[in-house]
């Protein structure tokens, strides 16, 4: 059964909000690109296995919520809010929640997603993580 793009960024932000990586692993293209907030890109699934386990890492509350989604032919469009704490030593302080208002783009060619962007002002995480931006 051919699934919609709809359905694939659904399951991919399903894997995100389960901490699956090998599942995400699995919805990537080959030459998967991930774009964040400030336009950094990482190219390829075995970079993003680490990016994600990684993150996963750092914010083991990580989750998405999304409030709403576009999709036209192969892309998605998804808006709602990004939420996490920052772990520091394995210990999630209320005072390094956060929440933020985002924006995912996926680009889905032949039922994996080729393209992950990311549209959110990190400046709160950055704060958070002590990292001083201007």
């Amino acid at each position: 059964m051919h699934k919609t793009a709809k359905q694939v960024a659904f399951e991919f932000v399903d894997c995100i909000n389960r901490h699956d990586v090998s599942g995400l692993v699995g919805l990537m293209t080959e030459d998967h690109r991930f774009v964040d907030g400030l336009g950094q890109i990482v190219s390829g699934r075995e970079a993003m296995a680490k990016g994600w386990a990684g993150y996963f890492a750092w914010f083991p509350d990580y989750a998405i919520q999304l409030e709403q989604i576009l999709a036209e032919a192969d892309q998605v469009a998804m808006f709602g809010n990004a939420l996490g704490t920052y772990a520091v030593n394995g210990k999630l302080l209320t005072e390094n929640h956060w929440q933020i208002p985002a924006a995912w783009k996926a680009v889905v060619r032949d039922g994996q997603v080729a393209e992950w962007r990311v549209f959110a002002d990190n400046e709160p995480v950055w704060k958070i993580l002590g990292v001083k931006r201007y």
